[in-house]
């Protein structure tokens, strides 16, 4: 998962659906959003589906692709698990939740 996310393309596209989801993107405008020939795209967009960080779902002629957060989340909890519970390299109260605002210290709250 990581590698297939490691290339710049991939990423781009994983941070795109992200922002399209729960819905999701259609390949052609998956392409004129990034600028991404076809023949690339859906080469970065198979390696994605492979790696189960993609979801296909077909509505017609159109195939309609959705990130799979599931599996991010998959990969969000080995971070937290071997980084930062078992190696103790951010304490668990430093991390921020999803949606939640960090928590104010002395030097941050306001008044």
């Amino acid at each position: 998962m990581f590698a297939a996310m490691g290339a710049e393309p991939r990423l781009r596209i994983m941070r795109l659906l992200l922002t399209a989801h729960p819905r999701g993107l259609v390949v052609g405008d998956i392409q004129e959003e990034l600028e991404i020939p076809a023949s690339t795209l859906s080469h970065h967009l198979d390696k994605l589906k492979n790696e189960e960080l993609v979801k296909v779902r077909r509505e017609g002629t159109f195939l309609w692709y959705t990130a799979n957060t599931e599996a991010l989340q998959e990969i969000i909890n080995f971070l937290y698990a071997e980084c930062c519970t078992r190696n103790k390299a951010i304490e668990p109260q430093e991390l921020v939740g999803i949606g939640q605002s960090p928590k104010c210290g002395p030097e941050r709250t306001s008044k």
